[in-house]
Order: C-alpha cells, then structure tokens, then sequence
C-alpha cells in the first residue's frame, strides 16, 4: 500500500510538473516580445555565421507548444543590394529548456526554397568572398572577454533549394535544382561536413563532404577533404587536402567510375566523343590541383575493358589542354573504329556519309599511347607505340613503330575540318608487310600474296570518304619480292597460247602467277592513279602495266605486256612469246583479256583467215568501235565495247 501511495505520488509530481512547463510557456509566449525573439535570433545567427539576416516579410513567432520562428522572405549577406542568398522561409527551432527560463537559444536552422548564388569574375574573384572572411571571423575562437559565448546552433538544413554557379570569365552557368541537404555546423569542432541530394541535368545526385578544419579551409589554410558523389551516370569519391591562399590547391586520391563515359560525357558536357565505344569506365590516380590545371600520376584507368596506366594532365589556362602518356599490355580499339567505314557494307563503292569533326576546336590534345599488342577489327598489330595530337582543329596521329601485318608500319596522318568537310594528310610506310593483309584492311584488295613494302604521301579535301577519294593527290610506291597474284596464272595460260595460240577462251583469271619482283611507282592526281612504271618479273616470265585507275569509281583501265621467257646456252633469258593485254572493270575483280590480233597473227589457219578477210573485205565504217578491227576479231573476242563483259 505504502509503495502504490509513493507511486500516486511520483505520477502527481510528475503531471505537475508537466503541467507548470505548459503554463510556462504560455505565459512566456505572453511575456517575451516578438520583437525581443526577432532580434535574438538574428544577432545569434549573425554570431555564428558571420551573416547579417536582412529581413523582407513577415515573422511568426511560436513559443508554444514548441519554440518556432518563421522569417519570410530573408536574404543572407551583409546587407548589399545583390545578396549571395535569398530564401523564401527561414525556420528557426529554439532550445526547450533553455526558453523556460527565458532565454533565446537557436537549436537547429531551416532554410526553405533557397537560391545561393556562386559568382566568379574573370579575375577569380567571388561575390562570396566578403562572406566567407565574415563566417571565418566569426568561427575564429574568441578572446578569453568573450569566452562564455558559445554559439548554440550546430545544425542547418536546406530544403528544396537552388545553387547557381557562374563563371563569368569563360560565360558557363550550371544549376543545381532539388538541392536537399543538411550541414553540421562547426559550433563546437573544428571539422564541417555535409550530406544530402540535388538534381543536376535532370540527374539525381547523392553527395556528401566534409572539412578536418573548416576555419583553415575558408582563410585558404590546408584542410583534410573528403568528397563523395553518387549517381545514375558516374560515382566520384575525392580524399585529400584543400587549401586556396594564395591559389587553389588540392592534393589526394581521386577514384570514379561508371556504366558508360560516353553517356557521363553527354551528361556532364552536353558532347559526346564521336564513333563507338567509351562505354564502361573507371579511373584511380594521385591527383594534384594547382589552379585550373590537374595532374594525375600513378593513373590507372580502364575503359571499355581496355587497361592503361600511366599519367595525364589537365590544363584550362586560356584553351583547355589535356597532354599524357598511357602504356597498356593490350588494347582493343575495335569499338572505336566500328562507326568508321571506308566502304560501304557491299565493299563495291567508297562511304559517302559525311564526314562530321565536332569537338575538334573544342581542345589541345597531345597524348602518347604504347602496347604490347594491339586489335582493331581484323586486324592484330603487334608491339605499338603511337603519339596523338589535336591542335587548332588539326588531329594527328603519328605512328612510331608499330609491328602490323607482319612487318612494321611507320609514318602518320591527320585530320583538319575544311570548308565542305574534311582535309586528309597522310605519309605512311609499311615495311616487310603481308600484301594480302595490308591491302585488303586498306583498300579491300584481297589479291596479293607475299611480303613487301608499300609507301604513300597523299592528301585531299572532301565532305565524305568518297569525295576524299575524288580529290586524293601524291604518290605511292610498292616492291615485293617472293610473291605471287591471286585469281590469274599468266605463266600456264602463255605456255598454252604459245603453243596453240587459238585454243580455250580469252580470260586470264584463275590460279596464280608468281613473282621474284614486283616494283610500282605512281602518281595520284584528283583521285585518278596513273600508271607508268609497274613492272612484275619471274624466272620465266615478265610482265608490265601502264595506264591509269580511278580511285572513286574503283575501276581499272590498264595495257600490259606479258613475256614468256626461255633459257639460253648462256643462261640469259630470252623472250619466246610476248602477248599484250588489257585489265578492265573493278580493281577487287578485274576483267583481263589478251589481244586477239597477236593470237591470229601468231596461229597459222588464223593468220591466212585474216589476210583473206582484209584482201577481200570492204573498209570498216566509220563508226565500229576501237576494238572491232575486222569482223574475224569480233567474233574473236565476242564484243568490241571499252566495258568487256564477263
């Protein structure tokens, strides 16, 4: 009974107690002024903060049931016309126990639908710099007079808010929407830290960072920094030191990755790299900040499966510049070459898509790239080393030494934009190659076979791959030894001819002819190769072409000489049948045919036919084409129009 007594007791006390706090409260929301209140929290805010709360609306003070003050309309700064922040609602919750003895204590501070605004003058200054000196004088410790001052807010939150940030020397502007996040403020420690969410190019971005020293960090002193970013395109995370006196300094471990750099690219930019690939991504390196320019050592990157190390550099002093060296043990480069074509899906014609260098003026690039192997398509290069630079619109790619199609390719091209598209530089030479591999990745010509060397010094303008071809000049050069041409056998077909000069048909095509020596020097003019020195010679046979071939429409129009060489007494060779010819048609598969005359001539029954016929015969009209001479070789060769069908 006595403990049930004690208890009646304790619960009475307690409602009591209860009970006087409510009365108090009310009675204090009576006896403490809205006025008095207002004033309280504007000069513990301008305490804390440094920041003079300049008020433009309304106030509602409401010391009951809980201690609220709503500022409307307030602009955070030091009373300016152009204020740094304005917010719609400042919400100030106040200490509970503190209010029942009458005294006004700020426990944590709301700002709601605020706009800050970062503003960079083209000298580096910031309209926030007069307020960040206030806030670090304010955050400073005191002087043993002040001592029992202690600010009694650790706490800020920003709700629904809105950062913008402008560079007023580069005309950038970036907007922050959706920004939700709260700030532990550094009443107590030293250290500052805030987390939270905002929205920026529609994307939501989780983030949080945090200051070791915030003073030091707002004098421009060095302070520990910890950063972390998070969302749907890319993850950031930055942990290192920060100072800004008497230049921007940062120095730490910097690490991102994501699914797709080229869908972070677009994001962050609005510009994405042109071709395929910069699909998954992620990047760990020291990195250095000193101004507007970033260094990354001991770099390790990976894009797109492809693993590099190395170090880059990233200036923005004037045009941004980005300059490096990457080292891999393997590169694939396909997906970046798979939207770049040279012929068209049917390998007949040249792409006529145009050409579209965007993003060439945006940057300085001087980038240097080494591999242990190398895959591009079909392609396997070996061992390659590579320098590429983008300069004033130019790109280049210079090759240093690259093992490819067996042998070893040096030399470089270049790209520029033009007035109507493009202009094409290049200088390159392939040494000790595989012809049939070189060729057909270049040209699509699938013919050759054997090892040679192949050079070309060419250049043109033109809005797509085929009206580059239209205006290609320069020249180019080949000499193989120990080879042989695929699709004809010039050889047998001769030894037939030779022995019966009418016999078969008229095609050279099948089988082989092998070479000790092929050597071709020709000259390129708006995209026609003339042909004047193009020598093939074997132990038994020589053969020689001249002519010309346009490169646009990917035709041949040539005249050769085939020789049948026999062997001497002396062992000099000596020519025992030699029987012209003609290659007509597509370079990938040309028509070749031999004079129908020199067959005649060379056949008995042929011969006496033909001087029957032109003793006999009326003149030819004037209007039979070139090659209807008579009508025995008309029905020779079976057509007598420059394009011989098959």
């Amino acid at each position: 009974m006595i403990a049930g007594i004690g208890i009646k007791r304790l619960g009475l006390a307690a409602a009591t107690l209860i009970a006087g706090v409510f009365i108090g409260l009310v009675v204090l929301s009576f006896l403490i002024p809205a006025d008095t209140v207002r004033d309280s929290i504007k000069s513990e805010i301008k305490a804390v903060t440094g920041l003079e709360p300049v008020l433009r609306g309304d106030v509602a003070v409401s010391l009951f049931p809980t201690g609220t003050v709503v500022f409307d309309h307030v602009a955070l700064g030091d009373g300016g016309t152009e204020p740094a922040m304005t917010v719609d609602q400042l919400v100030v919750r106040l200490r509970f126990f503190p209010l029942l003895i009458g005294r006004i204590e700020i426990a944590d501070v709301s700002l709601i639908r605020p706009t800050i605004t970062i503003s960079f003058a083209p000298d580096g200054s910031s309209n926030w710099s007069r307020h960040v000196e206030m806030l670090a004088r304010a955050l400073r410790p005191q002087p043993q007079a002040d001592a029992e001052r202690v600010a009694s807010f650790s706490e800020i939150r920003i709700g629904d808010g809105k950062v913008i940030l402008r560079d007023q020397g580069h005309d950038i502007t970036e907007t922050l929407s959706n920004v939700e996040f709260a700030l532990a403020w550094p009443s107590i420690s030293k250290s500052f830290a805030a987390t939270g969410h905002f929205l920026w190019h529609d994307e939501i971005m989780e983030g949080a960072f945090s200051l070791s020293d915030f003073v030091a960090a707002l004098v421009g002193d060095r302070s520990g920094l910890k950063v972390r970013f998070s969302g749907t395109p890319v993850k950031i995370a930055f942990d290192g030191y920060l100072s800004y006196s008497p230049t921007l300094r940062m120095e730490g471990t910097l690490a991102a990755d994501g699914p797709s750099l080229r869908d972070a690219l677009r994001w962050a930019a609005h510009r994405a790299p042109p071709g395929g690939g910069f699909g998954p991504f992620s990047l760990k390196a020291q990195t250095n900040v000193a101004g507007r320019n970033v260094s990354l050592s001991a770099l390790n990157i990976e894009l797109d499966g492809n693993v590099s190390e190395g170090a880059l550099t990233f200036m923005a002093d004037g045009r941004q510049t980005v300059q490096g060296t990457l080292a891999a043990d393997g590169l694939d480069l396909t997906p970046y070459v798979s939207a770049v074509r040279l012929l068209t899906s049917g390998e007949r014609s040249w792409e006529r898509v145009p050409i579209t260098l965007d993003g060439f003026d945006d940057a300085d690039v001087d980038l240097r790239l080494s591999a242990a192997h190398v895959t591009i398509g079909s392609a396997k290069l070996g061992r390659t080393a590579v320098a590429t630079n983008l300069r004033n619109g130019h790109f280049t790619v210079t090759v240093g030494e690259s093992e490819a199609f067996g042998g070893v390719v040096k030399g470089s091209f270049g790209l520029a934009r033009a007035i109507g598209g493009a202009e094409l530089k290049a200088q390159l030479q392939f040494n000790d190659v595989e012809l049939d591999q070189t060729l057909g990745e270049l040209f699509g010509i699938r013919r050759m076979e054997g090892k040679g060397n192949l050079g070309f010094a060419v250049d043109s303008k033109g809005g797509s791959v085929y009206g580059l071809t239209k205006g290609l000049n320069g020249t180019a050069n080949l000499i193989s030894h120990k080879g042989a041409i695929a699709g004809l056998n010039v050889e047998q077909l001769l030894k037939r001819l030779a022995k019966s000069p009418l016999s078969g048909g008229n095609e050279l095509r099948g089988g082989k002819t092998p070479y000790d020596l092929l050597a071709a020097n020709v000259k390129i003019d708006q995209g026609t190769v003339n042909v004047g020195d193009v020598r093939i010679e074997g132990p038994s046979l020589r053969l020689s072409l001249a002519g010309s071939a346009s490169i646009p429409a990917r035709e041949l129009d040539l005249t050769g000489t085939a020789s049948l060489l026999a062997s001497t007494a002396t062992g000099d060779p000596t020519t025992a049948f030699e029987l012209p010819f003609m290659v007509r048609g597509p370079w990938d598969d040309p028509l070749l045919l031999p004079d129908v005359q020199v067959l005649m001539k060379r056949s008995d029954a042929g011969s006496r036919l033909m001087d029957s016929v032109l003793n006999h015969a009326a003149p030819a009209p004037a209007n039979v084409g070139d090659g209807c001479q008579n009508r025995m070789q008309l029905a020779a060769v079976g057509d007598c129009s420059p394009q011989m069908g098959r």
